[in-house]
């Protein structure tokens, strides 16, 4: 059994505080009885998080915190004393950051970026800010192209810092946020580069000439919802094109180009008219 992580295990006796739960090696731990339901027998299996109590001792709980051991998240400061700080990462106990491991002072109430890791010398789970610790540069080119998850962390100078798949630490450049992101959000994106450092470009766009398949098709919904007009041409600003439509302003000139071209829009002065609305008058 491994502490700070989903672990299932084999319910092996029950005992007035509960069931103990027995790993393939034979090793125990305490299910307690608020967890217990009436299903539950002698050999049955049980998916458990591993953590100690507030005695140090090694218990198994049934929910799942908000991050698991090599994992980070957003998590709310709920004490601060002359040791470190508590944080909420979603079980009874809280979690301790020591001031070791923190890169600037800690509000009660905000919420900073944690990773959870394990002390091997006190036997312990602890939280870090420094998550270096958890992140490794990335070597795998084949990334590239690929959709993956990402944890959007905070605005840098030349665009905003995500944690890529738990693993990487990868940036959205500014002028590639084709939608509002939030501190803590969790979505979808595209590995644009794998560079030399280790780090990654990230795109919200596939980035391949399929992505101006999608901003066509794109574009011509928003025509067909209203009315065959998109208020939009290659003068307007980029953050019109990333409200309106969802796209960078580079990808929305290609597709738009490309629409042209085929004969299925017209450029106006105003926006694109959708030629083969049937409510354009001639």
């Amino acid at each position: 059994m491994q502490l700070g992580k989903l672990n299932t295990l084999t319910i092996k006796r029950f005992a007035p505080p509960g069931a103990y739960l027995e790993d393939v090696q034979g090793n125990e731990v305490l299910l307690p009885n608020k967890y217990l339901t009436n299903d539950l027998v002698e050999g049955s299996e049980v998916e458990v998080f591993i953590m100690k109590d507030s005695s140090e001792r090694l218990v198994a709980v049934k929910e799942t915190p908000y991050l698991l051991l090599g994992e980070c998240a957003f998590l709310e400061v709920v004490e601060v004393n002359p040791f470190g700080a508590f944080v909420d990462w979603g079980l009874d106990k809280d979690l301790f950051v020591p001031f070791a491991e923190q890169r600037h002072e800690l509000l009660i109430g905000e919420k900073y970026l944690i990773a959870l890791l394990y002390d091997y010398d006190t036997d312990r789970l602890f939280g870090s800010m420094k998550l270096k610790k958890i992140l490794s540069p990335c070597q795998d080119k084949s990334l590239e192209g690929q959709e993956v998850k990402l944890l959007v962390a905070e605005e840098g100078k030349l665009g905003r810092n995500v944690i890529v798949e738990m693993c990487y630490e990868g940036l959205i450049f500014k002028d590639q946020q084709i939608q509002q992101l939030t501190t803590g959000q969790e979505l979808m994106g595209y590995v644009a580069k794998v560079r030399d450092d280790g780090k990654l470009d990230i795109r919200l766009e596939i980035p391949n000439d399929s992505r101006y398949d999608l901003a066509e098709q794109k574009i011509l919904n928003f025509l067909d919802e209203n009315d065959g007009f998109l208020p939009l041409t290659d003068k307007s600003d980029p953050e019109e094109v990333r409200a309106l439509l969802g796209l960078s302003k580079k990808t929305f000139k290609q597709a738009i180009g490309k629409l042209y071209k085929h004969r299925r829009v017209a450029i106006e002065a105003e926006g694109i008219r959708n030629l083969n609305n049937p409510r354009v008058k001639n």
